[in-house]
């Protein structure tokens, strides 16, 4: 016979089960969902804080990379294939530097107090895919001087 107890430990082992299989799960979504927004599901604007590890990673797909330093910055070392736009100048001139708003956009800084910053703007912008890795200080990859 089975006990009322052997029930509720078999449940919650399910329960445990389901919530760290579904944990796992919904941040590689995010990452993979790479299509056109639709009706059914559409894209939500938010703020989201990655490694740089993980923006490594996203860069051998269809991303742009945004460095938010300045150009003095900029030219002293930046990540290959990134485009300058100082963050002071995120609010005027980023809809001419980046025209679709579901984009996917790694941003970074020197150190990642502009890349929030930059990245929050983005998103108030309506910006869906907004990604802030941090500083370049924290880079590994490669880094390309000149502009």
């Amino acid at each position: 016979m089975v006990s009322g107890l052997n029930v509720k430990i078999t449940i919650a082992a399910v329960v445990v089960i389901l919530i760290v299989a579904t944990g796992l799960t919904v941040p590689y979504l995010l990452e993979q969902n790479q299509g056109p927004a639709n009706e059914e599901t559409p894209l939500v604007a938010e703020y989201r804080r990655i490694t740089p590890q993980e923006a490594m990673t996203m860069m051998s797909g269809d991303v742009i990379i945004l460095d938010v330093r300045t150009q003095e910055e900029f030219d002293s070392g930046h990540i290959k294939n990134a485009i300058l736009l100082p963050d002071f100048d995120v609010r005027e001139k980023a809809e001419s530097v980046i025209s679709d708003k579901n984009q996917t956009i790694l941003v970074y800084c020197r150190s990642g107090r502009r890349s929030e910053a930059a990245s929050r703007e983005l998103v108030d912008l309506g910006y869906t895919r907004v990604y802030d890795f941090g500083g370049i200080n924290d880079w590994t990859g490669e880094v390309v001087r000149g502009s």
